[in-house]
Formats: structure tokens, sequence, C-alpha cells
């Protein structure tokens, strides 16, 4: 596993700088976005359009994650200690169990 990077990636950087709304709009209009390994720690990113987004290995380290629907994400090797995860729709392929690991000790999560 690489160690999570800061991208160059357009829509990356709208996320990096908060721009949320920009962000889904412009996936919406079918912009790919390249999340696999992303330093996302610290970000607020209630309110992302996370359905079928590529985020394996990425790092959510303290997060705001409260309310996103990550149900179709790829989170398969993400870590998420200590994010903000009230609300939050995880992959069912997720335990509950799997999901506390990594917030509580920040193993990176593991699909059954």
């Amino acid at each position: 596993m690489a160690t999570p990077t800061i991208k160059d990636d357009p829509l990356y950087l709208l996320l990096r700088e908060g721009r949320i709304e920009e962000f889904n709009q412009r996936r919406q209009s079918g912009v790919a976005c390249d999340l696999r390994g992303a330093d996302l720690r610290s970000l607020d990113l209630r309110n992302l359009d996370a359905k079928d987004l590529d985020m394996r290995d990425a790092y959510l380290r303290q997060a705001d994650l409260r309310g996103v629907d990550l149900s179709q994400t790829n989170l398969n090797g993400a870590s998420i200690s200590g994010a903000k995860i009230s609300g939050t729709l995880f992959p069912l392929q997720l335990t509950a169990d799997e999901i506390t690991l990594s917030l509580v000790h920040g193993t990176r999560l593991r699909y059954r």
C-alpha cells in the first residue's frame, strides 16, 4: 500500500478546497475522478455524492463523513481513523466490527 497522496486531479482539488457542490455537479456531467489512495484527511465531505467513487486505499483520517451515502463506494483498503461518521451509510460488504476497527485503531477497511 502506497502512502496517501495529494493528487493533481482537478476534481480531487475541488474536494481539498471544500467545493463539494461543484465536485458533485462536475461528476454528474460525466467528469471522471480518481480518488484511489487519495489523502482526504480532515476534509469536510458532507453532502458528497459518493455513488460509484473508487476510494480504495484512501486516507480519510478525521474527515467529516456525516450523512454521506458510501453504500456504492469502493472503500476497500481505506482508513477512517477518527472520522465523523454519524448517519454515514457504508457498503454492505463492511461489517460493523471492521468499521469500528478502522475508526478507532486506523486499520484499513477490508471487505468480507
